[in-house]
């Protein structure tokens, strides 16, 4: 069995003069992910690995949520690749996952995240909003077996506020 953590970056901000890869969170941003890190303490047991895109959106939002999980530094890692819109490298990264990481969270950015919660979930989103989570459970053993799961549940900030 393998479980798949997918989180969208949380709002950014476009207040800035900054190119795409640094636009920080706004203030939405900033209290929706922490609402989703005290909402995924409750619900997540444990993690084996964390990878987050490079973007600083993302490794805000990353760093908010893991805060409130108590997740040790040494099983997180920024990925590039997760620094993806249409999600081909996103599932390439998922699919090289090492077979012992049972459960895998990801941190990174739409449309690819919303294509990969419909392609390999049990039910659709129209859209993964940002900050929105979806988790899949694999009835696989190894990650390069990716294939349709069952997802356990679907967490979207403005169901929180």
């Amino acid at each position: 069995m393998k479980t798949l953590y997918i989180i969208r970056h949380a709002k950014s901000s476009w207040e800035f003069d900054v190119v795409d890869h640094q636009r920080p969170l706004n203030d939405r941003g900033l209290v929706d992910a922490k609402l989703i890190g005290e909402k995924l303490k409750t619900l997540v047991e444990s993690i084996d690995l964390v990878l987050c895109s490079d973007a600083e959106r993302a490794k805000m939002t990353a760093h908010i949520i893991l805060e409130n999980l108590d997740v040790p530094d040494n099983i997180s890692r920024l990925e590039p690749d997760l620094y993806d819109f249409n999600g081909h490298q996103v599932v390439e990264t998922i699919k090289n996952c090492d077979d012992k990481i049972s459960t895998l969270m990801i941190f990174g950015h739409n449309h690819a995240l919303t294509s990969i919660a419909n392609l390999y979930g049990s039910i659709s989103i129209d859209n993964l909003p940002t900050a929105g989570v979806v988790a899949i459970q694999f009835d696989i053993n190894s990650w390069k077996e990716l294939n349709v799961g069952k997802t356990l549940l679907t967490i979207f900030p403005k169901e929180l506020r």
